[in-house]
């Protein structure tokens, strides 16, 4: 479906329900230079067991109008409106990677409207490497290239998917080569401009979980250790031979996590 938010379409999966005001609503955040598809399988899932779920490609991504502007705070800002636009004043907040600091932010921003809050793939600071910020700022495909090596975890390497017909590096590398010119320069430089998460984290009030993986080389388990202390209410859950893509690379038993924090969090 599509909402209007500053003026501006935004594109927003639903896995394919209509919204019930009776249930609770899941936003899903993705990551830089990525859209809705990250969360597919997760997006259906969730949709069809309890929760409306909404998945906007955030602006300039995707399918959705206009450009990123205001680093993390101004993404955060913006998904606040965009909960505005859909109709809802609390939800549960999941992101991933780039997605993990947005909803970090705004769960900092509006601790009465989080009903929980999910980071899968956070770091106390997202620092990106300064050939990766240089790529991508030029709209060089190595910058996909650099992120779909790192981004996979060995197994990942390997091709093989949960869903059967599916390549993990290749569809990697086709999503990050299909947005639009500078978005995912924009992107990197929000992650690795922004200083405020552990500040964020002092003001979460809600349940909180931390879903990382042993193979992660781009934001590995430790750089978050900051983050899972300053949050009162977190718990982590850390899935083996899995890198930064989690979500993509591990679909069923991020499901299976999510799942079980959610009825604890509901």
């Amino acid at each position: 479906m599509d909402v209007t938010v500053d003026d501006l379409r935004v594109f927003v999966h639903t896995g394919g329900t209509a919204f019930d005001p009776a249930l609770p609503t899941l936003v899903l955040v993705h990551g830089g230079g990525n859209d809705h598809s990250a969360w597919g399988l997760q997006t259906r899932y969730f949709a069809h067991h309890g929760f409306n779920v909404l998945v906007p490609d955030l602006p300039g991504h995707g399918r959705s109008q206009g450009m990123p502007s205001g680093g993390i705070e101004g993404y955060a800002d913006w998904l606040w409106r965009f909960v505005d636009a859909a109709g809802v004043e609390q939800a549960h907040l999941a992101g991933h990677s780039m997605g993990s600091l947005i909803v970090l932010a705004a769960a900092a921003q509006a601790p009465s409207r989080t009903a929980s809050l999910v980071l899968i793939g956070p770091s106390d600071h997202m620092q990106v490497h300064p050939d990766l910020l240089t790529a991508a700022a030029a709209n060089d495909p190595v910058a996909w290239e650099l992120i779909t090596d790192w981004g996979f975890g060995k197994s990942a390497h390997k091709g093989g998917h949960q869903a059967p017909g599916l390549w993990l590096r290749g569809g990697g590398l086709a999503l990050l080569a299909s947005g639009p010119p500078d978005v995912l320069g924009i992107d990197l430089a929000a992650c690795n401009d922004w200083t405020g998460a552990l500040d964020a984290a002092a003001k979460v009030a809600c349940p909180t979980l931390f879903l990382m993986g042993t193979g992660d080389r781009m934001t590995p388990v430790g750089a978050s250790k900051g983050l899972r202390a300053a949050i009162a209410d977190a718990r982590a859950e850390i899935l083996p031979d899995t890198g930064h893509m989690i979500m993509v690379e591990r679909p069923n038993e991020t499901i299976d996590i999510l799942s079980d924090f959610l009825e604890t969090a509901r």
